[in-house]
């Protein structure tokens, strides 16, 4: 009776912690690697935004700790984007991309990134990219980059 009722718990607290994990990775932005989202987008294009970061910069772990984490923000990447962590630092770490092998930090400098955080925004057909440098709290990320994606991949009739 007793292995009964300890297999039960189990099983009961077997299952809140996979229920806790699944919500809780909806409700983050789920980062790749700058490959992978390349190699998502082959598959199904949309938009990749790299937030390109220092790991000094603490402008940057306040992005992630408050702007990154707010519901809407994540909502707008899960639906719209790709999103990929690159660390401009990172001589490391290398990568295919467009038939030549990138570090991060290679990447970021071939994007002219010379302040962090710097948002990259580069369009489904990996040809054209626009920058939104700087911290932004959630409202005003989420309109900034709006405004950045409007005119800078505005089609023209």
């Amino acid at each position: 009776m007793k292995s009964a009722g300890i297999f039960t718990l189990f099983l009961s607290f077997s299952l809140a912690l996979t229920l806790t994990n699944t919500v809780q990775g909806q409700e983050s932005i789920q980062w790749m690697k700058f490959e992978e989202a390349i190699a998502a987008n082959a598959k199904n294009p949309k938009m990749i935004l790299v937030d390109v970061y220092t790991d000094w910069c603490g402008w940057c772990k306040k992005m992630d700790k408050d702007t990154f984490t707010d519901p809407r923000v994540v909502a707008h990447f899960q639906k719209n984007f790709y999103a990929v962590k690159l660390n401009a630092e990172d001589t490391n770490r290398k990568f295919p991309f467009m038939g030549k092998t990138f570090t991060e930090a290679e990447m970021a400098a071939s994007m002219r990134v010379n302040s962090y955080p710097n948002f990259v925004v580069i369009e489904p057909g990996l040809q054209n990219i626009a920058q939104l440098p700087g911290y932004r709290e959630p409202e005003a990320f989420l309109a900034g980059l709006a405004e950045l994606i409007e005119k800078a991949f505005k089609k023209t009739p």
